[in-house]
């Protein structure tokens, strides 16, 4: 072994959520660890998250919060991580929490302090994590253990984990090292693109809504089988908004975008109630009241007739309806990587152990966390995976 050589039982690449868990695992069953990560600072997905409040867990997760090639891969971690175990580490911590909404904890003060607590973690664990550390290249050497080429020297490791993430937000030094390391090793990688994203709108539609940029609204997005109730929010460039962020991962250009404009009422009785009620007010006055007033005129002046209720004929009053419950949106495309919230695809888990997520192509390498083919829905899911999934790894690597 060379002098510069430095060997290890564990390197994980990347040190974010996923890599931190599987490093503070393996480092508290007794195993030399080390982080590396290009970067200049740990945990930058988990700092900028939620607002910087890092919507940490969601307490409602299960396996069909999950997009992935095989729906089935992700249950065995989380069955055995689950919400209420991080949950436990953060009481620990002292860190004051609360629900926001449909199970999704945040911080109440900083995300800042989800970072502070898994690095008090790594330090206890005694694993030692280096920021700024580019690896030039992995080898597989003769005696199945790993050798890392990097500015700094070269370091050997027994087991290799890669929990380097996706393609997502690009400008916090997301890359698609693991993907490409993963090729190296034998493994197949699905196509990727941009998941939890704000949609674009060009042409008519974006005539249309353009100067509604800001005005904001509950919808039911539905598109491929999926739907999600949430607020919707007119941008400059298109549409945004849980619910869209959440349909986003669904749809594809070309797919049918529908939106239910008036989500949990029953369009058709409400027009019916109107007609009867208030024959003589418009149209256009009555969606005012339940939907945001320039939405409610700019839908009158582009899709529907407005005139008052009496003059509806009940075929054109059910027309009316339909449109208000299956309002058809033609997205162009998304806004990409650049402020998508995760990356869809990646490494294929056909590839890997669902129990330990290690390779079953080479023993002793691990794809976690964001650069393995699964994907979480809005609301702290990713969070929860990449804890699960760096909990599993480093169970398996100590065992």
């Amino acid at each position: 072994m060379g002098v510069s050589e430095r060997a290890y039982d564990a390197i994980v690449i990347g040190a974010g959520a996923a890599g931190l868990m599987c490093a503070i695992t393996a480092g508290q069953r007794g195993l030399r660890v080390l982080v590396l990560d290009h970067a200049n600072k740990v945990g930058k997905k988990i700092l900028m998250s939620g607002g910087g409040r890092c919507n940490f867990t969601n307490t409602g997760t299960t396996h069909a919060n999950y997009l992935s090639a095989n729906p089935h891969f992700c249950k065995s971690a989380l069955a055995r991580y689950t919400p209420w175990h991080f949950i436990d580490l953060v009481e620990r911590h002292r860190i004051a929490y609360h629900e926001k909404e449909l199970g999704q904890l945040f911080c109440d003060e900083s995300s800042k302090l989800i970072v502070k607590m898994l690095l008090d973690e790594c330090t206890t664990a005694g694993v030692e994590v280096r920021t700024q550390s580019t690896i030039e290249r992995v080898e597989h050497l003769d005696d199945g253990s790993f050798r890392l080429h990097t500015a700094q020297g070269r370091l050997v490791a027994t087991s290799l984990v890669v929990a380097s993430g996706g393609l997502s937000i690009p400008s916090m030094g997301a890359s698609g090292f693991g993907y490409a390391l993963a090729k190296q090793f034998g493994h197949g990688v699905l196509p990727t693109r941009a998941g939890l994203v704000p949609l674009t709108l060009t042409g008519k539609h974006a005539e249309r809504l353009q100067d509604l940029a800001g005005v904001s609204l509950p919808v039911e997005a539905r598109c491929n089988g999926a739907s999600f109730r949430n607020f919707m929010l007119v941008t400059h460039r298109g549409i945004s908004g849980p619910s869209i962020l959440q349909i986003s991962s669904y749809w594809q250009p070309g797919d049918d975008l529908r939106l239910d404009l008036l989500p949990g009422i029953d369009a058709d009785a409400q027009l019916r109630e109107w007609q009867a009620t208030r024959r003589d007010a418009e149209l256009k006055t009555l969606l005012a009241e339940v939907l945001p007033k320039r939405f409610a005129q700019r839908l009158c002046e582009h899709w529907i007739a407005s005139k008052p209720l009496r003059q509806y004929t009940p075929p054109e009053l059910l027309a009316v309806a339909g449109l208000l419950s299956s309002w058809p949106l033609v997205a162009s495309g998304t806004e990409g990587y650049r402020t998508a919230e995760v990356t869809l695809g990646g490494v294929d888990t056909d590839g890997l152990s669902s129990a330990t997520m290690m390779s079953r192509h080479v023993p002793g390498l691990y794809f976690i966390g964001e650069v393995a083919d699964v994907s979480g829905w809005l609301g702290g899911y990713n969070f929860q995976w990449a804890w699960a999934s760096g909990h599993a790894s480093g169970t398996a690597i100590a065992s």
